[in-house]
């Protein structure tokens, strides 16, 4: 299993989540499968197979999330410096073809949301823009070809 870089937040939402499983939907679904099986035959109970699915699809999703915690490495937030971007930076970027200025925020793959503006590292503008300074003109290819941008802002 790889190594998973979260920040502090990330790691308390993912623990949360485990929980939330584990102690609420694992009852839910247990109880399910009892009241299939109180219905008699099991081998013609689709509440019953539907039920023993979910059971085992929730299993694998908190045996998943175990395994991501359990390799977790904590960003150290206090060592993060904004003279270059680097991940946890927020940053400010215009693309020169538009002139349209966006802002996101990179943040490790588990903790990526493109509707909170928070892009994984690992995607290619983020790649891009990683080691660059404020004022730097990137070139970054795309799947839809070759973009440029200029960085306006490094932030937290």
């Amino acid at each position: 299993m790889a190594i998973t870089f979260m920040t502090k937040d990330g790691y308390r939402k993912k623990m949360e989540e485990i929980a939330y499983l584990e102690n609420v939907k694992r009852p839910e679904i247990s109880r399910a499968i009892a009241e299939a099986r109180d219905k008699g035959d099991l081998s013609e109970n689709a509440e019953y197979d539907a039920a023993k699915e979910a059971q085992g699809m929730l299993e694998m999703k908190i045996s998943q999330l175990k395994d991501l915690v359990a390799n977790a490495r904590i960003i150290d937030e206090s060592k993060l410096n904004t003279d270059e971007i680097q991940i946890m930076n927020r940053v400010k970027i215009k693309n020169l073809a538009n002139n349209m200025v966006v802002e996101y925020t990179i943040v490790t793959d588990s903790e990526a949301n493109l509707k909170e503006k928070k892009i994984a590292v690992s995607t290619p503008i983020a790649q891009g823009l990683l080691g660059h300074k404020k004022g730097d003109v990137v070139e970054i290819n795309v799947p839809q070809g070759l973009m440029r941008f200029e960085i306006m802002e490094i932030s937290f």
